[in-house]
C-alpha cells in the first residue's frame, strides 16, 4: 500500500469522501435565533451538519483568502482519497467558539480534525505531519486542537451535546471530534482541561521540538509494520 500526502486544492472536492465533502460541523455555526446556516439544511440529508455547498464554499474562501487549509492522502494504486486533515485560522472556523474550553490562542492555528478511512489509520501521522510542515514555513508559532476524551457512548454523546450549546446532540458529529490520546501522543500538551473536551496546543516555535514527536510516531509505525509483516511471513511459511 502506498499513500502520498498533498496539499488539498478546490479542484480536488469533488474527490473527497462523501463525509468530509458533505459535514460542515467545524465549518458553520447557528446563530442565536436559529437562524443563517441552521436553516440551510441539505435537503437529501436533513441534517444540519451537512451541506456540500457550504462546505466547497467554505474551502473556497479560505484558500483565496488564507491559503493551504488541508492536506489529503491519497492511495496510489487507484488515486482514492483515504484521508484528510483541515485546520484555518479560528477566526474562519465558526464552531470553535461553542467549545468549553474555547477560545483558541491568537497566535495559533486551529486543527479541526485528522480523519481517515478504515484500514488506513497508521496514514493520520502523515497527515498530521504535512499539516505542521505546512504551518511552519508560514511562520505559525503553534497549532491548536479540541480533542474528544470520552467513549462515544449515548450517556456521553448527550453531554457533549449540551457542552458544546447545540441543544440537540445529534447536530454534534462525533466522526469530526478527534481523540485526545491522539493529540497526545502527537506531542500536543492540554492548556485547557475538560473532562470531555480539552483544548491542546502544541508549539512550534521552541527549536521546532514537534519533529521528534513526529519522528517517534513515524518510528512506531515503521516498528508496527514490520513486526506485522514478519507475522503474515510466520503464518505463509
Amino acid at each position: 500500500m502506498s499513500v502520498s500526502v498533498t496539499p488539498l486544492e478546490l479542484g480536488m472536492f469533488e474527490t473527497l469522501p462523501s463525509h468530509t465533502r458533505r459535514c460542515v460541523f467545524w465549518e458553520m455555526d447557528r446563530d442565536d435565533n436559529g437562524d443563517g446556516f441552521g436553516a440551510m439544511i441539505d435537503a437529501r440529508s436533513g441534517s444540519s451538519n451537512e451541506s456540500e455547498f457550504d462546505k466547497e464554499a467554505w474551502i473556497s474562501g479560505v484558500l483565496l483568502e488564507w491559503g493551504t487549509c488541508g492536506q489529503v492522502a491519497i492511495e496510489s494504486s487507484t488515486g482514492r482519497v483515504v484521508g484528510s486533515a483541515f485546520y484555518a485560522p479560528p477566526g474562519r472556523v465558526p464552531r470553535a467558539h461553542r467549545f468549553p474550553t474555547a477560545p483558541v490562542a491568537a497566535d495559533a492555528v486551529l486543527l479541526t480534525r485528522v480523519r481517515v478511512e478504515p484500514g488506513f489509520e497508521p496514514i493520520a501521522v502523515s497527515l498530521l505531519d504535512a499539516v505542521i510542515g505546512d504551518v511552519v514555513r508560514r511562520g505559525v508559532r503553534a497549532v491548536e486542537a479540541f480533542g474528544f476524551s470520552g467513549a462515544r457512548e449515548p450517556l456521553e454523546q448527550d453531554l457533549v451535546g449540551l457542552l458544546l450549546g447545540d441543544g440537540s446532540p445529534a447536530d454534534v458529529c462525533q466522526k469530526c471530534l478527534m481523540s485526545t490520546q491522539f493529540l497526545v501522543d502527537s506531542g500536543f500538551e492540554v492548556v485547557a482541561s475538560d473532562q470531555f473536551l480539552p483544548r491542546l496546543r502544541l508549539e512550534l516555535d521552541e527549536g521546532l521540538g514537534w519533529k521528534s514527536e513526529v519522528e517517534r510516531a513515524l518510528d512506531k509505525l515503521v516498528q508496527e509494520a514490520t513486526a506485522e509483516l514478519e507475522s503474515s511471513g510466520a503464518s505463509a511459511r
